[in-house]
């Protein structure tokens, strides 16, 4: 496992550990590590590394602001969830991240016409899509728009749209009447939360609008989410699981030990129909 890798699970077990914590309390259960907080010892064992690594490590990742050191060990220094906008969450699990954005951009056929949702993740995809033209691409995320500019064999198109604060995604009547007046080869579609029983979700009414106007306007849609995401029931329903033709994760995704509604969610988008790859 690379640097960037072990980061990136290190952090996933912090977050992780803290949410099963606080899914503990929320139960009467008592909580023996305090808020949230996994040990040194315990990171370096299911890392497999020393735990002089999983301190500097820690260290790297409290620098970005991701993790707050405590006595023995660490605690997540923010909530896992979409509300804390863009800039909150690109740095998170960002090398998993870029190699889910090089599978998915592997998937997209040389003169296709392609429309790129917004988020962390697909900006990841629209740096990979760089190399696959010609492609027209029509964004729905100002990031993936500044990826994808003056780039030699990429017909850009930016929807129209009103600029979500915090978030730059282009979303509203003015975005929804753009996707539903064209026609797309592919649609990557990023998302809040896919699970076995209640499909695909998004955590904003606004978001779940354009997603679904661009399942209706495309010849194939490809999900693309990391580990996390699986298991999640957001706010705002946006399809079953079979509206999806393939789905791409992290190798994580099979692991219950780390992502425990992982293996289930992904047996349910098999039954369902729904290619899925882990990168």
């Amino acid at each position: 496992m690379d640097v960037a890798d072990r980061l990136d699970l290190t952090l996933r077990l912090v977050q992780g550990y803290g949410q099963d914590q606080g899914q503990g309390q929320e139960h009467g259960e008592e909580q023996g590590h305090g808020q949230g907080r996994v040990s040194v010892a315990e990171l370096a064992q299911r890392l497999g590394v020393s735990e002089m690594t999983v301190r500097r490590d820690l260290d790297v990742l409290e620098r970005q602001g991701l993790v707050r050191r405590v006595h023995g060990g660490a605690v997540a220094a923010r909530a896992r969830e979409e509300g804390g906008g863009f800039e909150a969450r690109q740095a998170w699990q960002a090398a998993t991240k870029d190699r889910l954005g090089a599978a998915v951009a592997g998937m997209v056929e040389p003169g296709s016409r392609v429309l790129l949702d917004a988020g962390t993740t697909t900006v990841h995809v629209a740096q990979h899509l760089a190399a696959r033209g010609p492609l027209t691409v029509a964004v729905l995320s100002l990031q993936a728009a500044l990826r994808l500019a003056d780039r030699p064999g990429i017909e850009l198109l930016v929807v129209g749209g009103r600029s979500r604060p915090g978030e730059r995604s282009l979303v509203g009547p003015l975005a929804l009447r753009t996707i539903e007046s064209l026609a797309f080869d592919v649609f990557v579609m990023s998302i809040g939360g896919v699970h076995a029983v209640h499909g695909w979700s998004e955590f904003s009414l606004e978001d779940a609008a354009v997603k679904q106007a661009g399942l209706g306007q495309s010849a194939r849609t490809v999900a693309v989410a990391d580990a996390t995401k699986l298991g999640v029931r957001a706010f705002s329903q946006v399809a079953p699981l079979d509206a999806v033709h393939s789905f791409v994760t992290d190798a994580a995704a099979a692991d219950p030990a780390t992502h425990p509604g992982g293996p289930q969610t992904l047996d349910a988008l098999r039954e369902a129909g729904v290619e899925t790859r882990l990168a």
